[in-house]
């Protein structure tokens, strides 16, 4: 389960479409508040949908080769084999000019609470849907489970709890450097958007064929 939460944790935070709305809402008017905002809605989000998990599972795995686990390693599966269909689709294409979409370029002048809302809905629900199924794992009698659990969000905003406290306690470093990281962004998302769904999507199918068959 800690290797499966490390790599999906991994592969929520490199997501390049909440990073490039993360910093636009940086560089707006009040923006370490409303990274602040984006940022607590984000995990409050991971940390219900792990708790609605576990209260689920009563706190304990379900056991081998029964149906409920046999379920969550086909919705693994499923959800691996969407990613890959995405992303060798996107590949297919190739990259193509974008441009933004309409709703980041209001980036600047959305409130707080809105802000949050963002937080929830930019949220890479594929990914976060695999997390959620891997959660099903979790043994809660045992400590080293709450590490893991806590681990995992903590990686998943870990691209956007960096960004938050460079603009934090370097403001006009953070602009320069914020700048260059969404151009760059902007210049290889579909690159991004590929590799991190072929290669999460690639993982998901071979851990939940291996479990299957094993």
């Amino acid at each position: 389960m800690v290797l499966d939460l490390v790599v999906i944790g991994v592969a929520i935070t490199l997501g390049p479409l909440h990073n490039t709305a993360f910093i636009l809402l940086l560089s707006a008017p009040k923006g370490v508040r409303k990274g602040l905002a984006f940022i607590l809605a984000w995990l409050a989000c991971l940390v219900l949908l792990i708790a609605v998990v576990v209260l689920l599972t009563g706190g304990r795995p379900p056991p081998h080769k029964s149906a409920p686990s046999t379920a969550v390693l086909v919705l693994k599966l499923i959800l691996g084999l969407g990613m890959v269909f995405y992303g060798e689709r996107k590949r297919r294409r190739g990259s193509r000019p974008r441009q933004s979409p309409k709703w980041m370029a209001r980036l600047d002048h959305v409130s707080v609470w809105a802000a949050a809302g963002f937080g929830v809905l930019l949220q890479p629900w594929g990914a976060v849907a695999a997390g959620a199924a891997t959660v099903v794992e979790a043994n809660m009698s045992s400590a080293a489970t709450y590490f893991a659990l806590t681990g995992y969000c903590l990686l998943a905003t870990s691209s956007l709890l960096a960004m938050e406290l460079h603009a934090t306690f370097r403001p006009l470093t953070a602009q320069v450097r914020l700048r260059k990281l969404r151009a760059w962004i902007d210049g290889h998302q579909d690159q991004a958007i590929v590799s991190i769904s072929l290669a999460l999507g690639l993982w998901l199918m071979a851990k939940s064929i291996y479990q299957l068959v094993g």
